[in-house]
């Protein structure tokens, strides 16, 4: 879903014209845009939390030469937390699927006896 998939279902929710649905859109996202910007938690119940974390300098490489170590700032990140309700209407998260180690050669599939 991109923005405008938003702005038009905000037009036919609130039975508007498209024009005034972009404005309130836009508004909605300018403010969501200055409150991280002053380091604001967001709350929207039933939806999720945004917050501003800081981010620790470290050290990264680079994928085209890993032997090169690259210095990582520090600076600042947004994370997003799921509300319950969200949580609950996406379903449970899946279990990675249990590895089945045996001793037994005929267990692992190698066919001797």
């Amino acid at each position: 879903m991109i923005k405008n998939d938003i702005i038009n279902a905000a037009a036919e929710a609130a039975g508007v014209e498209r024009q005034k649905a972009a404005q309130a859109v836009e508004t909605i996202i300018d403010a969501l845009r200055q409150a991280l910007t002053r380091g604001e938690r967001i709350e929207l119940r039933g939806f999720g939390v945004l917050l501003v974390k800081p981010r620790k300098r470290g050290i990264g490489r680079n994928p085209k030469r890993p032997t090169e170590e690259v210095q990582i700032p520090p600076g600042f990140t947004i994370r997003f937390r799921p509300g319950k309700e969200l949580r609950n209407m996406i379903g449970p998260p899946e279990k990675p699927a249990m590895k089945s180690v045996s001793s037994s050669p005929r267990a692992s599939g190698n066919g001797s006896p």
